[in-house]
């Protein structure tokens, strides 16, 4: 709506003018010079705006100009700063092109950059010279530019099928809907043919060739109509923007639009037929929109949305709003939609109903104002009467009337209790309560029934001479009048309030489904899981079968998990499979396959359909406009959650493909650098040894073999480990956990590292009550013996040796201690990283792989492992291993023994 009940804007719409002003300020400012066809003087219109730019003071710069050698075009020129050509070498050509670093280290207030739709050569920051544009926009810099209707993205393949030829360079829409400012400039085809012929826009050979092809005078007609429609269409949506930020009730009639309608009766499709052939003929676009009441039967609403598909068939813009003042909903919605005229269906109900009831027309009529109202003969009566509802329902229900009159008769025997002490307007009080409770509970039709009894047995049983219709009395005759009428008044705004709070009612249900919606929505992570959650939710909700199918690898739809219904066979999968490829609707209620008893709704994103939601409606025979607004409405949202999940999971894939390369990359250099040492050893201590003096000296034949056999048992322990590191975080070793005792596991290693140890002191403090936790007996034991070697690398020699371990509440730490210079607070956690060296470590055989192996050990138990600076110097390395739930509770049975053997 163009604004709000109290005449304040339009919040949305202010919100758009804020923002395009705001994008004003911080970015600059891009002006597009318009045309339909080369040559009609965009780049002349766009000199001289420059110029007059410039003649105000302003710092304006030619990045790139092209004049063809027009010498009017290079007059204008003259005076305005060049920005010197970037020059390209391409495939053995020098190629100039727009200098974007020079601009924008220039900086001026205006730069003109002609052609925005060229391809920049190879080699080039971006492919195209609308991308270098955004960029200088960015920066603050304002740009007047050009382009030709045949470059738009958008009408590209219109202008391949009016000129047969495929104009390759194209600018995308929105780069135009950016534009602060587009300028057409436009010129008549008999001067543009003359121009050609004068060698005004191309030179003589290409003019020739583009005379009998492109510059055709029936393309150059077409061309034009499309440039002057492509600029009547921008400022139409400029103007309807400005009309809702500023609360603009009046229809500025700048353009036509027609708006039609629709109720659920039969005379309904005359109405759309008609406003069909209006358009046509006027060659303007049209509206058809159903007013939707509380007070319609499911049948009516069913009819209603047949004529809506109707009119969308024939290229309508279909709207259903709700609401109790049909006229008050359609002028609002006209003149939000800058409406001129409103087609509605002549009444033909007697004049006796219009005068009590309304006309709706007649309200219509008054309060459209400026807009141009058609009223229409049907071919069978009632039109606007049915639009509100007031078509008689098949199938009167008489349950209201007969609770109407127990409502009267309880007031009645009410006033008969009072009669005695009470004055008679406290009688009618009693009455006109009894009317409000009948409007309220029974609608419209009984509260007027009751109104009327009312009065009758106010008169008939109260008003002297009793139990009689005379009165003796004439002004009890006034009172009888004003009492009818307040009873009428009271029962038309008692049911007029009823039906606001039913309409209340269901927006506050839809809005209670999307937020209950979108709270399941939001907790739900991965595409499966998100497509089962709305399944669920849609099925909950509505109380309706629902299942939401989702694409495979190849295009092709499966269900999310949930359980598919019996509709889903292969008629009806192939259905769902038409409307995700297509993009429509399909099944149930819908024009394509409409026997199968579901209805298919592809879940739209941003980008592209995401999957399809089927439905089986409680009733398979047909399917409400509100429950196909509710399911409208599910489904986008649906699409946005799955393609929101699409696009993390695509983050997530690309973040382990960019961490996977950095890993290969790593580990390539890594393994390079730390292969080549050993090797080089080796192939040194070879080489000694095939020298004629090696032989002789038994001392240097030792020593050299000695060497390449320490050598390559470091290669292999290099190798190993990779391998090892590498199988542990693909997750392809399975574990063989079983209850050790840890004392195995560390007598184990230290024989292992018995020589490495020869000179230090080792302390082992283990509890003889220590749980066992459940570990893989190999991999602990490499776990230990990588702690230890580190240790034996990174302290001084004969530095102590502390291993230790305990219960910590549901776990086992494991801790190995030493006393040398510790770790930088700063890599505590980085030494555990794959091929890491702490800065200063001046051990250079390491290979930044055993703590890595430790990390990658602990967390395959379920565990992790940290590190620690000890306070008086050294580091401690803390291993933490899960406890299972059965060796908890032995221990804790063994605690309980040892207590009672105690006492």
């Amino acid at each position: 709506m163009a604004m709000d009940n109290d005449g304040r804007p339009d919040p949305d719409a202010l919100l758009a003018l804020a923002r395009k002003e705001e994008t004003g300020v911080r970015n600059g400012k891009l002006r597009i010079f318009f045309g339909a066809a080369p040559g009609v003087g965009k780049t002349y219109s766009m000199l001289e705006a420059a110029r007059a730019a410039l003649d105000e003071g302003l710092d304006v710069v030619a990045g790139v100009v092209e004049t063809h050698g027009r010498a009017e075009t290079e007059e204008l020129l003259s005076g305005i700063a060049v920005l010197p050509r970037r020059r390209i070498d391409y495939k053995g050509h020098e190629l100039s092109e727009f200098d974007l670093d020079a601009a924008l280290a220039r900086r001026p207030a205006l730069l003109l950059v002609d052609e925005l739709a060229h391809t920049n050569a190879p080699g080039s920051r971006h492919a195209k010279r609308w991308q270098d544009v955004r960029e200088l926009l960015a920066v603050g810099i304002d740009v007047y530019t050009t382009v030709n209707v045949q470059h738009i993205e958008s009408i590209n393949d219109v202008v391949a099928q009016i000129t047969g030829v495929r104009v390759r360079e194209t600018v995308p829409d929105t780069v135009l809907e950016e534009a602060d400012a587009i300028v057409l400039v436009d010129l008549p085809v008999e001067d543009l043919l003359r121009r050609l012929r004068e060698g005004k826009v191309y030179v003589p050979e290409r003019a020739e060739w583009a005379a009998e092809h492109f510059f055709r005078s029936g393309n150059l007609f077409a061309l034009r109509e499309l440039a002057l429609r492509f600029t009547a269409e921008r400022i139409s949506a400029e103007v309807l923007v400005y009309r809702k930020g500023h609360a603009i009730e009046a229809t500025w009639p700048t353009s036509e639009r027609l708006l039609v309608c629709v109720g659920p009766s039969p005379t309904s499709a005359k109405l759309i037929r008609t406003a069909k052939r209006a358009s046509a003929a006027r060659h303007v676009p049209w509206i058809a929109v159903f007013v939707e009441s509380p007070r319609l039967s499911d049948t009516q609403r069913q009819s209603a949305a047949e004529n809506l598909r109707l009119a969308e068939k024939l290229g309508a813009e279909t709207a259903t709003i709700a609401g109790l003042r049909v006229s008050e909903e359609i002028v609002a919605l006209a003149r939000a939609k800058n409406v001129s005229t409103i087609i509605i269906g002549k009444p033909v109900r007697p004049r006796w109903k219009d005068f009590l009831l309304g006309s709706p027309v007649d309200e219509l009529i008054r309060k459209s104002g400026e807009i141009d109202v058609h009223v229409i003969r049907g071919d069978v009566g009632g039109e606007t009467e049915r639009i509100v509802g007031e078509m008689a329902k098949p199938g009167i229900s008489w349950r209201p009337y007969a609770v109407s009159l127990a409502i009267w008769a309880a007031a009645t025997a009410v006033s008969f209790t009072m009669f005695p002490d009470f004055q008679l307007s406290n009688l009618i009080m009693v009455y006109l309560l009894g009317v409000v409770l009948a409007a309220m509970t029974c609608g419209r039709g009984p509260s007027l029934l009751a109104a009327v009894a009312s009065v009758l047995a106010f008169d008939f049983f109260f008003v002297p001479p009793r139990f009689t219709f005379a009165v003796s009395d004439t002004q009890y005759v006034v009172t009888f009048a004003i009492m009818l009428g307040v009873a009428l008044v009271i029962s038309r705004l008692t049911t007029r309030m009823r039906d606001h709070a039913a309409l209340a009612r269901d927006l506050e249900r839809r809005a209670g489904l999307m937020l209950a919606l979108s709270q399941r929505l939001a907790e739900a992570r991965g595409l499966d899981v998100v497509a089962r959650t709305a399944g669920r939710a849609v099925t909950e909700l509505l109380n309706c079968d629902a299942a939401i199918l989702v694409p495979d690898a190849n295009g092709s739809l499966r269900h999310s998990g949930q359980s598919v219904a019996a509709f889903l066979d292969s008629k009806g999968l192939g259905a769902a499979q038409w409307a995700y490829e297509n993009g429509h609707a399909a099944g149930l209620g819908t024009d394509t396959l409409p026997d199968v008893p579901a209805l298919f709704l592809p879940l739209s994103g941003r980008d592209k359909v995401m999957g399809v939601l089927v439905t089986a409606p409680a009733s398979p025979k047909e399917i409400f406009p509100e429950q196909i607004r509710i399911l409208d409405s599910f489904a986008r949202q649906v699409g946005l959650a799955l393609e929101v999940e699409r696009l993390q999971e695509s983050a997530r894939l690309a973040q382990l493909e960019s961490e996977a390369e950095r890993l290969k990359a790593s580990l390539l250099s890594a393994v390079t650098h730390d292969l080549q040492t050993p090797l080089a050893a080796i192939s040194g201590s070879a080489e000694s040894l095939l020298l004629p003096n090696a032989v002789d000296d038994p001392h240097m034949h030792d020593m050299l073999a000695q060497n390449i056999r320490d050598e390559a048992a470091r290669l292999s322990r290099l190798l190993d480990n990779l391998l090892r590191l590498t199988r542990l975080e693909s997750g392809a070793v399975r574990l063989r956990k079983e209850p050790i005792p840890l004392e195995e596991i560390v007598g184990t290693a230290l024989s292992r590292m018995e020589k490495n140890l020869a000179e230090r002191p080792v302390v082992i403090s283990l509890p003889e009550d220590l749980p066992m936790p459940p570990l893989d007996g190999l991999l602990m034991e490499q776990l230990l013996v990588n702690l230890l070697e580190n240790v034996t690398k990174y302290t001084p020699a004969g530095s102590p040796v502390h291993i230790a371990a305990h219960k910590a509440e549901e776990n086992i730490e494991l801790i190995v201690a030493d006393r040398g210079p510790g770790i930088p607070p700063d890599a505590l956690e980085r030494v555990f990283e794959i091929f890491y060296r702490a800065p200063g470590e001046k051990h250079p055989r390491g290979y930044g792989l055993g703590l890595a192996i430790c990390r990658a050990v602990a967390v395959a138990h379920g565990g992790n492992i940290r590190a620690e600076n000890r306070p008086k110097g050294g580091t401690r390395f803390i291993v933490t291993l899960p406890l299972e739930a059965a060796t908890l509770e032995h221990a804790a049975h063994g605690a309980n023994a040892d207590n009672d053997s105690g006492h």
